[in-house]
């Protein structure tokens, strides 16, 4: 099962194009300050704007720079399944481990048509698949009961849940037992998640403090519930400021600040505005990490 603080990664552009240099030495940073595993081309690595190129380029690079030391969850999802099946396909090509399919978006499918999306990509790679829920972005929430019908396919090994409902990961437990892996898709509430049957986080504020991040599973798994706790409050204010604009602009603005990468996005994203920038410092600050 894969468990952890797992880093949803940026993708750095140098003018405009993929800094693939500067991408390799981040995730090999990231391994260095232990972080469990990594999520390539998803949200925060502003996937809907990578042509499939880039996207097949940045799994590749993501794969080779960690060498098989951590787990390797590729973004693979797409509002259309046949396009979808391809990134699935890709991305076993070059080496994942697994990979993280959204549910569609803007299509809105009904429950069974979420059901033949992901029945279809299971059917057509042999690969781990997490499935990735949150209705804040792709307007379509899987209920339980699907749920418990998608867990029978082989391939389907877990979730990356972002519906920041912190009772469904107990019910999911309940539902589908306790190998399916649960995985939190919300930074705030990792400690609560992992209370309630999850298995870590695909987490956002990783790419600016992997290695707290990482100190608060570890201090999960031994017990250690002081240093839970006390991890847990001191990274609530970076967890907040990472999301006072649309992610990842402020996490990019924050390893723009680490000297990681240049901070620049992709159209429809822009720059966080100077208060929030002002934010985000404050917040990096308070905890040392600049």
């Amino acid at each position: 099962m894969i468990k952890g603080s797992i880093t949803a990664l940026i993708t750095p552009f140098l003018n405009g194009r993929l800094d693939e240099i500067g991408f390799q030495s981040f995730v090999e940073w990231q391994i260095s300050e232990g972080a469990n595993g990594f999520v390539p081309c998803g949200t925060t690595g502003e996937a809907p704007t990578l042509s499939h190129e880039e996207h097949h380029l940045v799994v590749r690079l993501c794969v080779e720079a960690v060498n098989g030391k951590v787990p390797v969850i590729a973004g693979a999802g797409s509002n259309s399944t046949a396009e979808a099946i391809d990134l699935v396909r890709s991305a076993k090509i070059v080496g994942a481990d697994a990979v993280l399919v959204t549910t569609p978006y803007y299509n809105k499918p009904t429950q069974e048509g979420l059901y033949q999306h992901f029945k279809a990509i299971n059917d057509a790679v042999e690969i781990p698949i997490f499935i990735y829920n949150i209705p804040g972005r792709s307007v379509v929430d899987i209920n339980i009961n699907t749920m418990v019908r998608l867990a029978k396919l082989v391939n389907i090994v877990g979730i990356k849940d972002a519906t920041n409902d912190i009772v469904r990961p107990i019910r999911t437990r309940i539902a589908l037992g306790e190998k399916f892996c649960q995985l939190s898709g919300e930074d705030a509430n990792f400690v609560a998640f992992l209370a309630h049957g999850g298995s870590g986080c695909i987490s956002v504020t990783a790419n600016i403090a992997p290695k707290l991040c990482a100190c608060l599973y570890d201090a999960w798994e031994s017990g250690n519930m002081t240093m839970v706790y006390e991890l847990r409050d001191k990274l609530s204010i970076l967890h907040d400021s990472m999301f006072c604009e649309t992610n990842p602009a402020p996490v990019k603005y924050a390893t723009s600040l680490l000297n990681k990468c240049d901070g620049s996005l992709r159209l429809p994203l822009v720059e966080i505005g100077k208060t929030n920038k002002q934010k985000v410092k404050n917040a990096m600050q308070s905890i040392g990490l600049i």
